[in-house]
């Protein structure tokens, strides 16, 4: 006995927490960098202890709820990693201009959170608001995703308590002196850290300056800005539209154990079938280096598929179990499997089964082929087969029709029976007799009931083969009375039936009450999505249903999955924006004030298109679960933006003095929120902290998304409010 480890999913798992971890350590370094940069150490210091903080509150709630350490629960941190700070800091900045203005800093916390905790709120929930439908999600990517959001929102509930109670006291027992005078002449003894300061304070304040002087020159030309917005968000929806975008709805990690499956022609021997499989492994062998793969093993007799085992003396199965690998070595490990198999002879087919991390867990086509009787199906099945071969981005085709033993099949002769005086009854029930025979009575044994077969015998020779076995049992002789001659006869079973010797089969698949053969395949990486393949089918089996009548086509596998997914996607995302809308005309009190800061959403969608073009990521589930996040994200800004707005319009400004006061007050808050969020995944979405197919995209839609929609934002929400304001004051 050989004991070989061949999969081992703790390795994947370690994988993921490897790259969370650094992905931990350089997102905290980046956003303790830009915390120092804007606001000074001590202030960098205790907003950034802020995130492990709740990250292990997150995860103790969680481990409370019963939920695990896993890829969705790691995804969901990966999410909010970047956002845990951002309410911290609008509460901290405003507590940093108090102080340096000589404000006590008990006082200072007071005033700060009495003037932020308004839109810091309504901020926070707006993300949660964007999130809490997803948990309504239906179907297998419902369950898979639903901790996702549990997640987000916990997360973001457990930093306002971070934000409006521990940091604050943080810095009031740290006793910080901001004040101009005080710490000038403390710090001019350090004189680095004089530089530092002085160097800090220069540089906002050059900043405030040219970002007001491009918002007046901007707010001066309305109609150039609105144009280059228009042309921007037109720009992506081509570029998504026109396959610019590569979309890949399913785009994840691949487990690193690879199926290789064989299927000999009906018929074949086991230990044929168990030489042919060792061959292909000894040529898949010679072609891997050994530290390539961690073991590999063969067997004949059945193989494991995705949805159930087959059982057969012709199916035979390779595990290959591979190391550490990349999609690029992965596809060309592939492609050296498929030319070996090419170099053997006598095998009927052969296919891949590469399983994935996540839903779906059905392959990217797959299809029941539906009818009364298997010829008419197999005939449909043929057409379909020789048309996905024709489809270059189709691999791994294999049909789920399994062929079993072969089988006697016998029909009764109507009129030999009727000439020798019998019934079909009676032949049916004699010929069960000579089979498996029958039971006559049962008796109670040691309080058990015993059942009592009687099965008839017939001459038979052991040692002669199946072929002579079956001869001899069809000599085998039924009695009957002949009424002529007053006489028990006998005739031979042959004489009263025709036989047939044939394939029976293994399985009998049934859907809606109808016969069915399935036809499954994969789709290759990079090329047409699931969408538009199982599209390109539907539309040839429009043509050709004619030909095939009473055969039916039934679409499953990740096209049902993704269509139950797509389809309710839109109705969860127009109530997260009816919920975010709420939330705003709740804090604002006011109804058009919610729709001008919902525009931040396209173009928080533009910079999405922009960054995945860029950086060649496919669009997937898992980057639209970034763009949700990017709804709730992108209005952060335009929040505190516009409720510092509206502060000083009830103060007697006037509209274009408000809003010019406000975004210069409130521009290096929006900057470090959105810096620091940036910072939290930008090792994720470059590809520092390890190369992810799921995380990688998903960060690099929020980064990209985020960068973009800020600097619109600071420009074009202005505009609006302008625009907005002064002709709802005209009217």
């Amino acid at each position: 006995m050989t004991v070989i480890l061949l999969d081992d999913n703790t390795a994947l798992t370690r994988k993921a927490i490897q790259i969370m971890q650094n992905n931990a350590l350089i997102g905290l370094s980046l956003v303790l960098l830009v915390t120092w940069f804007f606001l000074g150490s001590r202030i960098a210091f205790f907003t950034t202890i802020g995130i492990p903080f709740t990250l292990a509150a997150t995860f103790w709630i969680l481990h409370a709820l019963g939920q695990t350490v896993n890829n969705a629960v790691l995804l969901g941190v990966v999410i909010v990693l970047g956002m845990l700070v951002d309410d911290a800091i609008v509460v901290v900045e405003s507590m940093y201009t108090r102080m340096r203005e000589g404000v006590d800093s008990v006082q200072a916390a007071i005033e700060a959170i009495q003037e932020v905790f308004a839109p810091v709120t309504a901020s926070v929930l707006t993300t949660m608001a964007a999130f809490l439908p997803l948990m309504l999600l239906p179907g297998i990517m419902g369950e898979f995703m639903l901790v996702i959001p549990l997640v987000v929102t916990i997360a973001l509930a457990i930093s306002l308590i971070e934000a409006y109670w521990m940091l604050p006291a943080h810095l009031i027992v740290s006793k910080p002196n901001y004040s101009s005078e005080a710490h000038a002449s403390k710090i001019r003894s350090r004189f680095g850290l004089y530089r530092v300061q002085i160097f800090r304070e220069r540089f906002t304040q050059k900043l405030k300056s040219v970002y007001i002087r491009f918002l007046i020159g901007s707010l001066r030309q309305p109609k150039i800005m609105l144009l280059g917005l228009v042309l921007l968000f037109s720009s992506a929806i081509y570029a998504l539209q026109s396959g610019k975008i590569v979309i890949d709805f399913f785009a994840g990690e691949p487990f690193p154990v690879i199926y290789v499956n064989v299927k000999m022609p009906e018929g074949t021997p086991l230990d044929y079938t168990l030489t042919a499989v060792q061959q292909l492994e000894n040529n898949i062998k010679a072609q891997l280096a050994r530290d390539d793969y961690r073991d590999m093993a063969s067997y004949a007799g059945f193989y494991f598929t995705q949805v159930e085992p087959l059982f057969g003396e012709h199916y035979g199965q390779i595990i290959l179990s591979l190391n550490d690998i990349s999609p690029q070595d992965l596809t060309h490990l592939h492609q050296t499997i498929k030319q070996q198999f090419k170099k053997m002879t006598g095998v009927k087919e052969m296919s891949l089964l590469q399983l994935k991390d996540g839903p779906p867990v059905n392959r990217a086509v797959s299809m029941k082929v539906q009818g009364a009787d298997f010829e008419s199906i197999q005939a449909a099945v043929v057409d379909l087969k020789r048309f996905l071969e024709s489809l270059s981005d189709v691999e791994n085709i294999s049909v789920l029709d399994s062929a079993g033993s072969m089988e006697l099949a016998l029909q009764l002769k109507q009129d030999a029976i009727h000439r020798a005086g019998l019934s079909p009854a009676q032949v049916i029930r004699d010929i069960r007799l000579l089979a498996r025979g029958e039971i006559v009575s049962s008796y109670q044994y040691r309080g058990e009931e015993v059942k009592v077969r009687v099965k008839a015998s017939y001459q038979d020779d052991t040692n002669a083969d199946s072929q002579s076995m079956l001869t001899n049992w069809l000599q085998s002789p039924i009695s009957f009375f002949d009424t002529h001659s007053d006489k028990v006869l006998s005739i031979p079973l042959s004489e009263l039936v025709d036989e047939k010797y044939q394939l029976s089969r293994s399985q009998i698949r049934h859907y809606n009450l109808q016969r069915v053969i399935v036809i499954e395949a994969d789709i290759q990486s990079g090329g047409r999505n699931t969408l538009e393949i199982n599209h390109l089918i539907q539309a040839y089996w429009h043509d050709m249903k004619i030909k095939h009548p009473g055969i039916s086509l039934d679409f499953s596998g990740a096209l049902d999955d993704l269509e139950e997914t797509l389809a309710v996607m839109p109705y969860l995302f127009l109530m997260g924006i009816g919920l975010i809308y709420l939330i705003l005309g709740t804090q604002f009190q006011s109804y058009f004030q919610p729709i001008l800061i919902l525009v931040t959403i396209p173009l928080a969608f533009t910079g999405v298109v922009i960054g995945l073009f860029l950086t060649s990521n496919p669009l997937s589930i898992y980057t639209l679960y970034g763009v949700v996040a990017l709804v709730g994200i992108a209005v952060n800004a335009s929040i505190v933006l516009i409720s510092a707005a509206n502060t000083r319009l009830r103060a007697g400004m006037s509209v274009n003095h408000a809003i010019v006061y406000a975004a210069r007050r409130r521009l290096i808050p929006i900057l470090i929120t959105s810096l620091t969020t940036i910072a939290g995944l930008f090792s994720l979405a470059s590809g520092f902290a390890g190369k992810s197919l799921i995380w990688g995209p998903l960060a690099t839609a929020i980064v990209w998304g985020l960068a973009f929609s800020t600097m619109l934002t600071l420009f074009v929400i202005p505009l609006l409010y302008k625009f907005f304001m002064n002709n709802s004051k005209q009217v």
